[in-house]
């Protein structure tokens, strides 16, 4: 696999990850952390706690999405022959009933990625969540802090 190919997939896979939040397949999000973790409220490794805990912290509404946009620019992808990097920022939108549409949080992706045959897959994500605004309508903030205090 060319190193522009290599580039390819694992951009697909950075966006792949916002499609599938946004889209409320919180067993999408959970099939992309297969062989990896998901270092976010103390870490999550694997297909099952990845989606258990998108479960457990995302408030989902009755069209059964979060009412999110997840836009991630600035990717910045390093690949070898089996492994790969990448940082990259976010920004999460949100608009509901009765919350008009505003970014609600921002910051940055730094990823690890290990190729298996011709399909690259998250070794690890860390997201660094650095401005927030109104998250109520988004997070369980709650378990999210219980979580990120090691309760």
């Amino acid at each position: 696999m060319s190193a522009d190919s290599a580039r390819w997939a694992i951009q697909d896979l950075i966006m792949t990850y916002a499609a599938c939040i946004d889209a409320g397949d919180l067993a999408g999000v959970g099939e992309l952390f297969r062989e990896g973790t998901l270092h976010s409220g103390g870490g999550r490794t694997g297909r099952d706690a990845v989606e258990s805990w998108f479960r457990d912290i995302l408030i989902l509404h009755p069209d059964g999405t979060p009412r999110t946009r997840h836009v991630t620019t600035n990717v910045r992808i390093t690949a070898e022959e089996d492994t790969a990097s990448a940082h990259s920022y976010f920004t999460v939108f949100q608009a509901t009933a009765d919350f008009p549409l505003q970014p609600i949080a921002a910051g940055h992706y730094d990823d690890r990625f290990v190729r298996r045959g011709d399909e690259w897959l998250f070794a690890e994500r860390t997201p660094v969540l650095q401005m927030t605004g109104d998250l109520t309508r988004h997070l369980r903030l709650d378990v999210v802090r219980a979580a990120s205090s090691g309760q």
